[in-house]
């Protein structure tokens, strides 16, 4: 079975029933709800709809919210656009009209430009098509020089080179996003260009207050947010590496060596990490992928990434099915190669709490003995998201009786979610019960051997503290 999950951003070409229960046919694991577009009631829609399915599917399928965030950009031209030459001068003004620009001048929706930037600066419009050189700065107005010129129309974004622009991560619009998404009780909420730890925390705070229990996932995409690459992560419960804005601040030669060292720290502090942007975007009109596509998603792969995301290719593609197809059958070859089955991560850490130690050892053993697969019954996921930051062959099968525990399992590498109440019979049968549950779901045969783990008292946060080697039907 795949190990690496897969997400998808529903759209206007995913969002029919029939197409979203292909793609889950075809193994989607998650899907993206981008708030930069919709209103409420269209996110309730959706979400119900790909819950219903999910459900008669017989399948877990996570919801990740995703905040718009402080998109900065130009204000509107007279005629929709203008063209600029290199070289030619250029102003950028916060006070001017929003709807009078022409090839001299624009407005922008961002009060603070003038502030954030000197001469010298760089800025990048429209992910980086269009570069202003700053030149000088006089009251409000930022006085630019083409560096590179192209088409530039209503409303594209603007990025500085380097990071610097002091927009909090979270608007007005975001805050009552967030309290949407906690009354819709997704999976996760992601937080666009968060700064540092305290954009995370406040975001924690605010969902916190609106009852909800999410998963946080920041996403990568400042300057800033790399220099405080590990604050960051253990502020969160996760992070997207989200490759176009980053490339924009950053430069796009550096974004590889990024993508592999936010992998990596994010296993190390035992995060869950979602690589995304453009991974198969050429299938936005073509039924194949190109063969630097897949390189990129099964690299991805390899450097231990939990989730790989598509964007445009299931939201406004032609091929939303298809794509979903591409995607599973790149991870699972690559999930095939030496380097990606087995690890030595953690052995000679020391353990503070024994659900941990467990963990561990469960993964130690998994990957010296001939067994078929691992059953964690828990109540939170915590161990069984530390099993996930050891690479092994085997699937792990969260045995639990949350559904929110569920929900936020669908995203955690070689994790397969299973509902299972062991509150509800005698203690004596629940080892049997969970291990005849899979058999049942034809995952297991009688015969295997599987490593199971469990907690003295079921329903325990944080209780796990035995580890049992079993045969299926053996088990008494």
């Amino acid at each position: 079975m795949r190990r690496t999950k897969i997400l998808a951003t529903l759209g206007p070409a995913s969002e029919s029933e029939d197409v979203l229960r292909a793609m889950i046919k075809e193994g989607l694991n998650g899907v993206r709800c981008n708030f930069s577009h919709g209103t409420a009631a269209d996110h309730q829609a959706r979400i119900e709809l790909i819950r219903r399915v999910a459900r008669e599917e017989g399948v877990s399928v996570g919801i990740l919210a995703d905040l718009q965030g402080p998109k900065i950009r130009v204000a509107k031209f007279k005629n929709g656009f203008v063209m600029l030459e290199q070289n030619q001068k250029f102003i950028v003004d916060y006070s001017l009209p929003k709807d009078i620009g022409d090839t001299h001048q624009v407005g922008a929706d961002y009060e603070h430009l003038h502030k954030d930037v000197k001469p010298g600066d760089l800025l990048l419009l429209d992910d980086g098509k269009i570069i202003f050189t700053v030149e000088k700065i006089q009251g409000t107005a930022v006085h630019c020089c083409v560096t590179v010129g192209g088409k530039l129309s209503n409303n594209k974004g603007i990025n500085k080179r380097g990071g610097g622009l002091t927009a909090p991560a979270l608007t007005e619009k975001d805050k009552v996003d967030l309290k949407t998404a906690a009354a819709l009780n997704v999976d996760f909420v992601a937080v666009s260009f968060p700064r540092g730890p305290e954009d995370m925390l406040e975001a924690r705070a605010l969902l916190t207050e609106a009852g909800s229990s999410a998963w946080l996932i920041a996403k990568v995409e400042r300057h800033e947010a790399v220099e405080h690459m590990d604050a960051l992560i253990s502020s969160c419960d996760g992070v997207m590496v989200a490759r176009g804005d980053l490339a924009v601040e950053i430069g796009e030669e550096y974004v590889p060596g990024v993508q592999k060292k936010l992998i990596q720290r994010s296993r190390d502090l035992d995060k869950i990490v979602i690589t995304a942007t453009q991974m198969l975007e050429s299938m936005i009109t073509s039924p194949v992928p190109t063969r630097a596509e897949v390189s990129d998603v099964a690299n991805a792969v390899l450097d231990g990434s939990d989730c790989v995301m598509l964007s445009a290719e299931t939201a406004v593609g032609e091929y939303p099915v298809k794509v979903i197809n591409a995607m599973d059958r790149v991870c699972r070859a690559a999930e095939q190669h030496a380097l990606e089955m087995l690890s030595c991560q953690r052995e000679q850490a020391h353990f503070a709490r024994v659900d941990e130690a467990i963990a561990m050892a469960t993964m130690y053993i998994a990957n010296h003995l001939d067994v078929k697969a691992i059953l964690a019954l828990t109540e939170s996921g915590s161990s069984v998201l530390w099993m996930s930051r050891v690479n092994s062959s085997l699937m792990i099968y969260a045995l639990t009786r949350n559904l929110e525990t569920m929900g936020r399992m669908t995203l955690v590498r070689g994790v397969m979610p299973v509902h299972f109440d062991s509150t509800r019979m005698p203690k004596d049968y629940v080892h049997r019960e969970a291990t005849e549950l899979l058999v049942k779901k034809n995952v297991l045969h009688h015969g295997d051997w599987v490593l199971l783990t469990s907690g003295d008292h079921m329903g325990t946060h944080g209780g796990t503290n035995q580890l049992k080697v079993l045969k299926i039907g053996d088990v008494l």
